[in-house]
């Protein structure tokens, strides 16, 4: 299918053949239509025409019923009265829960800071204390018009540490001696640690390197008794409970091979818990294939009503050999650095990075940037200039989202460390948005079907209209979500407001880059959908006159032809 359009030359014309036109009297609107048939050809093509509408009636609608009507994010909301809509952020916030910030107080400070969405670490605390977080971020969701969506993180079948005698996290000091056993233990021995796994220290040699969460503390094996180790450590650092081992010889990672499926017996008990409490993203830990995701998300797709997106986390060297495989199946792929830097050289951390955002565009998932963007604020208050470099990096890379780790969930600077990335992100945008540094990128076609191939068609075109005209914003009304985050692949200049009347859309789009989405009450009407949206936004004052909006949608019927319009707010 062929589909051309060249933007630059209809404003031109649009200009040329209305020199008298009064915007700011009228609302103009312009269709670009796309006509479907039932003898479609490969000469299929965007057949643009343009026409001026009469002014836009407001609608009456009682105060009440707009309340009830428009559901978009209060923060956001505030944010777009404030600065605009080319001032909003882009680039999506995650904040690990923890001890650290679980209050309701605290929740609702990182929220106000911009949080989009709550992670909460299965590997730490217990499911109840898990449920209780959940429901106070449903309660500010509720009563304070948040929309900040629920993500759980699996432990996966990996070699942890079960318990290192203390209830949160405990500073290794250099030179003191720990024991790792896989014993049983009765309460809480000082330096001994309990492993996850029985052949934990199979094959491990005196002299090897045993790392904790990807760097946070070493140490050198200096005794092997049986299965036991005894060890030194060599660099100090926070030791988490429940926290990863590896083990490094020479330099080298020492490969283990334990045989374990991506989801242990917790983890399927932790995924029902999931569900039960209707979270959003599920983070699948140590994605090793393709057909591990496969088979969670068939799983959901049967024990859910509710559509809960699978993300893929990508923390070893195995998932990097297969990973356009990994990438297609999932709903999203989450970078976990710390653990990744464990299995592959420092150096290569960059540059792999910058290929798995990449890749993720191409294919149209969503991607996460995790672990030690500002490591150094778990226990001071400001950044390092390196860090702020880094977060500033992955934002000019065009990563869908910045995740907080240790700095949210035990840190005592969170709320700090996520101003940092509020700020340095919308310095990065507006950058790259005056410098005009948007990357081209080869955008494979993703569509299968016909209709697929042609809202691709419509989106490419749309994003690049947007930008040549230089409007001021783009909705896009949408059932499920699918032409909002192709919008978002294209990473236009103006925001992305997704218009839609199911709320699992909703929320599974804060993942995505640039999309501010809405919960309206939506019909088969475009038209009246149009009308009525525009009127509540108007009469929140979201809008001002002359602002120019370009509207597109998948919600049409069968026979409808599907369009792209250019609305200016009289």
């Amino acid at each position: 299918m062929a589909v051309s359009c060249d933007s630059a030359v209809f404003s031109h014309q649009l200009s040329a053949k209305n020199p008298s036109t009064n915007v700011k009297k009228r609302i103009v609107g312009v269709s670009f239509c796309c006509l479907s048939s039932r003898n479609w050809t490969t000469n299929a093509r965007l057949r643009i025409q343009s026409a001026m509408q009469v002014d836009l009636q407001d609608a009456e609608i009682s105060r009440s019923s707009r309340e009830g009507l428009l559901g978009l994010d209060a923060v956001a909301e505030g944010e777009l009265r404030e600065k605009g809509f080319l001032g909003l952020r882009k680039t999506k916030l995650v904040c690990t829960i923890g001890p650290a910030c679980c209050s309701l107080e605290d929740l609702e400070k990182l929220a106000l800071g911009g949080m989009n969405v709550a992670r909460l670490n299965m590997c730490h605390n217990t499911r109840e204390w898990h449920r209780e977080v959940i429901r106070k971020i449903k309660r500010l969701n509720d009563e304070k018009g948040f929309s900040v969506s629920l993500m759980i993180d699996t432990e996966g079948s990996q070699v942890h540490v079960v318990d290192h005698g203390a209830p949160s996290s405990v500073k290794a000091e250099e030179g003191s001696i720990w024991l790792f056993t896989t014993k049983k233990m009765d309460g809480a021995l000082p330096f001994t640690v309990q492993a996850y796994h029985e052949e934990f220290s199979e094959g491990i040699m005196v002299g090897d390197e045993l790392v904790i969460d990807g760097g946070m503390a070493t140490f050198e094996v200096i005794e092997k008794v049986g299965n036991d180790l005894c060890c030194k450590c060599t660099d100090p650092g926070l030791f988490l409970p429940r926290a990863k081992l590896s083990f490094w010889r020479d330099g080298e990672l020492v490969e283990k091979n334990y045989g374990l499926p991506s989801l242990s017996t917790k983890d399927w008990v932790d995924i029902e818990f999931g569900i039960s409490e209707g979270v959003d993203f599920i983070a699948m830990s140590f994605v090793k294939d393709a057909e591990a995701v496969k088979h969670l998300k068939n799983y959901l797709s049967t024990k859910s009503s509710k559509s809960i997106k699978v993300l893929a986390k990508l923390e070893s060297s195995e998932s990097l050999q297969k990973l356009e495989e990994i990438v297609e199946a999932s709903d999203g792929i989450m970078v976990a650095r710390g653990d990744l830097g464990v299995e592959i050289p420092l150096e290569q951390i960059p540059t792999i990075q910058e290929e798995i955002i990449y890749v993720c565009r191409q294919l149209n998932r969503p991607v996460i940037v995790a672990s030690q963007l500002l490591e150094s604020m778990v226990e001071y208050p400001t950044p390092t200039r390196a860090e702020v470099a880094d977060v500033s990096e992955a934002v000019r890379q065009y990563a869908d989202a910045l995740m907080l780790s240790g700095e949210s969930a035990i840190g005592s600077y969170g709320q700090k460390a996520l101003s940092v990335l509020r700020t340095a992100s919308n310095r990065m945008e507006l950058w790259s948005r005056e410098e005009n540094q948007q990357s081209t990128l080869y955008q494979p076609p993703i569509g299968v079907s016909l209709p697929e191939r042609i809202a691709e068609q419509i989106c490419n075109c749309a994003a690049e209209i947007a930008n040549n005209l230089g409007v001021d914003a783009i909705f896009v009304y949408t059932k499920h979500g699918q032409m909002a985050a192709i919008l978002s692949r294209n990473r236009p200049n103006p925001p992305i407001f997704a218009l839609t009347d199911d709320r699992s859309t909703r929320m599974a789009l804060n993942l995505q880059w640039g999309v501010i989405p809405f919960l309206v009450e939506l019909s088969d009407s475009m038209d009246d959908n149009i009308t009525k949206t525009f009127d509540l936004v108007k009469s929140k004052g979201m809008v001002k006159k002359g602002d120019s909006i370009l509207i597109v949608s998948d919600i049409v019927s069968t026979h409808a032809v599907q369009t792209i319009q250019v609305k200016t707010i009289d």
